[in-house]
């Protein structure tokens, strides 16, 4: 059984703001709601998708998290049910967190496994709008940092002087705003974001970005973010499953990378978050646990020993982005 951590791990400063936050944070996006694209995701949930029992789920793994020390919890408009499930955790526990949400996308999959269509992306002022009532109706206070979700160059958000202008007038209300990344070109975007400012002032406080052993495309720039006082979110750091356990069998590297977890007596998915935590960008590694095992199995990536001699052991690992994201397109909603 793994220790409580918090008085283990050294909180790190999130940028420039007064936020301190453990290194790990818990993502609702596997927890939110019944379909999701993470291998294994239906075995994680031992197939109980009636929303009391996801809601039960959730409260015992967001119970946990706190508990080991984890204080960030992030979510988004579109992960089903996570903000509320969130919402009326809080009212039962009224914990001392902090939050980060989303908007950008609208969930559309009614409850189902299965849907035509999960989500809608539309990064328009009316559902900004809409999406922060929604977010701070459930969340109030708690609120601390608002993403725009998934932000690319086609959408034009960043582009987009009402919406940018919107979220500068949040900012001064006191919550930190910031974008989440996707795609190939996620260096790009986040090299267009650091340039944007509202009335003389940076717009973005906060960056979540992918980034793993097999797609660390993006450091360079998150290492520009971060020194330029920028928090940084690292998001599927296990590459929504590719490097768990549960993968082990479908490729030859990734029985190679199981077979050095095992030599270290660790798991796939604990080394592949020391990994993220290693970078010196990295404010938050994000778990993206359905289940207490899971959690727990993630925590014991502050117990491996990271150094320069795994980091090469492990670069064979490394995709080029468009092949990454090619295959996480791929992936089937389970």
């Amino acid at each position: 059984m793994l220790k409580n951590t918090s008085q283990l791990i050294q909180k790190r400063k999130f940028g420039n703001s007064n936020l301190e936050v453990f290194p790990m944070g818990l993502g609702l996006a596997a927890l939110g709601r019944p379909g999701y694209m993470t291998i294994g995701h239906a075995e994680d949930l031992s197939l109980e998708y009636e929303v009391s029992q996801m809601q039960e789920n959730a409260f015992h793994v967001l119970e946990k998290a706190r508990v080991l020390g984890i204080n960030y919890f992030d979510v988004a408009r579109s992960y089903g049910k996570g903000e509320f499930f969130l919402s009326e955790w809080l009212k039962q526990k009224n914990q001392d967190i902090i939050i980060g949400s989303k908007w950008g996308y609208t969930y559309t999959a009614d409850w189902q496994v299965q849907a035509q269509i999960h989500e809608v992306k539309e990064h328009s002022l009316a559902v900004f709008q809409r999406q922060i009532q929604e977010s701070q109706k459930l969340l109030g206070n708690n609120l601390h940092i608002y993403h725009i979700h998934s932000a690319t160059l086609d959408s034009g958000v960043l582009d987009n002087t009402e919406v940018l202008t919107a979220m500068a007038t949040l900012k001064s209300q006191g919550v930190l705003v910031g974008l989440s990344l996707s795609s190939a070109k996620q260096s790009a975007i986040l090299e267009r974001a650091l340039k944007i400012t509202i009335d003389g002032i940076r717009l973005f406080d906060s960056v979540q970005a992918t980034w793993n052993l097999l797609e660390p495309s993006v450091g360079e720039i998150l290492q520009e973010a971060h020194q330029s006082g920028l928090g940084v979110i690292i998001k599927e750091p296990l590459a929504n499953g590719r490097l768990t356990v549960k993968n082990s069998n479908s490729e030859i590297k990734f029985e190679h990378f199981n077979q050095i977890a095992n030599d270290l007596n660790t798991s796939m998915d604990a080394l592949a978050l020391a990994a993220v935590l290693a970078q010196p960008f990295t404010t938050i590694a994000l778990s993206g646990a359905a289940n207490i095992t899971h959690l727990e199995s993630n925590l014991q990536a502050f117990q491996i020993t990271w150094d320069e001699n795994l980091a090469k052991e492990l670069a064979f690992l490394k995709e080029k982005p468009e092949k990454y994201w090619q295959t996480r397109s791929q992936l089937i909603w389970n």
